[in-house]
């Protein structure tokens, strides 16, 4: 039993690595536009079909990732500066919209250029188990992954020039300004590295549920959940709450509510917090005098 609980626990926290890879680009948009991106997991599965693609053509599959991050950068820089640039002053609603119709149209892309049949994706990693058959060798190296992406946010967020601005443009963008800052830009590379970093949890997911256009719209429950129950404004909460959720939905799709019903924990989790701490663990309380 004890043996059980520990495998659960821990597979729990290779997957809360993907969720908290998505959860965390969730929040570099929320803070730069207020708004939930519910594009994000189409604009991953795409970028997992372009990293298929560069492997089909013989790149080796790191060289294959970094083309497609880089190329889904782009993507995400493009969308800011085309699509939400003139939706700055629009209504709530008006953003929502846009968001809507972003996931259809980019889920039609998918199927569109790449087509429907469910493909499989490689790992780079070992398939045998590991950590006295604890883990996979893929779960291990992606979890590897993904805390490598997360601790080069953080520094990169914390010790560069370039990191500083982004944050200084989220927090507040008219004192940013005065400062020299281009807000503008800062919020289009805040959606490219929000893109980018949801290529790279695409393609480590990818493996284990393979690729089809539909691929990632559980996988951005599970991260909206994390990212709330850590908090929609804290990057570091959003990290925390997306490995949390990983092994909720692991222990309790075991021993709780069936693999069947795994995907109820996600919306019960976001109802809850949503009733008894709307601002998640580690977010801030908002006050404003009306």
């Amino acid at each position: 039993m004890l043996a059980g609980v520990l495998h659960q626990i821990m597979s729990g926290l290779a997957t809360g690595g993907i969720y908290a890879s998505v959860a965390l680009a969730l929040v570099m948009i929320y803070q730069a536009t207020h708004h939930v991106n519910f594009a994000q997991g189409e604009m991953a599965t795409f970028s997992t079909y372009i990293a298929l693609t560069f492997i089909n053509l013989g790149f080796p599959y790191w060289v294959a990732l970094a083309g497609a991050v880089v190329i889904s950068f782009v993507i995400g820089v493009t969308i800011e500066r085309v699509l939400m640039r003139p939706l700055a002053n629009a209504p709530v609603l008006a953003s929502v919209g846009v968001f809507i119709g972003l996931l259809l149209i980019i889920n039609s892309m998918s199927g569109f250029f790449f087509d429907y049949t469910i493909k499989q994706f490689p790992s780079p990693f070992p398939d045998h188990p590991m950590l006295g058959g604890y883990l996979s060798g893929h779960e291990l190296g992606s979890t590897a992954v993904t805390l490598i992406v997360l601790i080069s946010v953080y520094l990169f967020f914390r010790h560069t020039r370039l990191g500083l601005a982004m944050r200084a443009a989220a927090f507040n963008a008219s004192s940013s300004r005065l400062v020299g800052v281009r807000v503008g830009w800062m919020l289009a590379l805040g959606w490219g590295l929000a893109a980018g970093i949801g290529a790279i949890a695409g393609c480590m997911v990818a493996p284990v549920v393979f690729l089809d256009p539909n691929m990632m719209s559980g996988i951005l429950l599970y991260a909206f959940a994390g990212a709330l129950l850590g908090g929609i404004d804290s990057p570091l909460g959003a990290v925390l709450g997306g490995f949390a959720v990983g092994v909720i939905e692991n222990l309790g799709g075991a021993y709780l509510v069936g693999t069947e019903l795994k995907l109820t924990l996600a919306l019960i989790i976001i109802v809850a917090v949503l009733i008894i701490k709307p601002s998640g663990l580690l977010g801030r309380r908002v006050y404003s005098r009306v």
